[in-house]
């Protein structure tokens, strides 16, 4: 039997199949999904800012930034088992929750940038993703498979 782990915001999980995560609400926040198809060992993380540099705190802070959650979720995911060398990723979310003058005040473009960046760094592929536009998200991501289910109330469901 399969369980559905709930990741919060500020917050990643990891699972093995048949169990799947998901998360709710992806506004302005990006879901970054890793996923080791050999061992069947898939990470989700909901992130609500792209960098931890610029605000001071400890490690009950970290998984809230880009910059951190991918680095510890892939530490976790790579003591289980997964290979790094193997790892592909999905995201979604990083819309544009509330219309401004300045791209400044956009945090789901930059954290879907900072997201691209950091993965790239990692050498860890985006094979799929659906960001931006100005509706939120609800995901799920099947360790069975590495299908992404993206749940809208404006766009209905899509797998990626």
């Amino acid at each position: 039997m399969s369980e559905k782990l709930v990741v919060g915001i500020s917050d990643w999980k990891i699972c093995r199949s048949p169990d799947s995560l998901i998360t709710y609400a992806l506004g302005s926040c990006v879901g970054i999904c890793l996923y080791d198809k050999t061992k069947k060992i898939a990470g989700l993380s909901h992130i609500m800012l792209p960098d931890s540099t610029a605000i001071a705190g400890g490690g009950t802070t970290r998984p809230k930034f880009a910059d951190t959650a991918i680095v510890d979720m892939l530490a976790a995911m790579k003591a289980q088992g997964a290979l790094q060398s193997a790892l592909t990723a999905k995201i979604a979310g990083g819309a544009v929750m509330f219309q401004s003058a300045s791209s400044q005040f956009n945090i789901g473009e930059r954290n879907v940038e900072a997201v691209k960046r950091i993965l790239g760094q990692l050498g860890i592929p985006i094979i799929a993703s659906d960001t931006g536009l100005n509706y939120g998200r609800t995901v799920t991501f099947f360790a069975e498979n590495g299908n992404l289910e993206i749940n809208s109330a404006s766009k209905g469901k899509s797998v990626i």
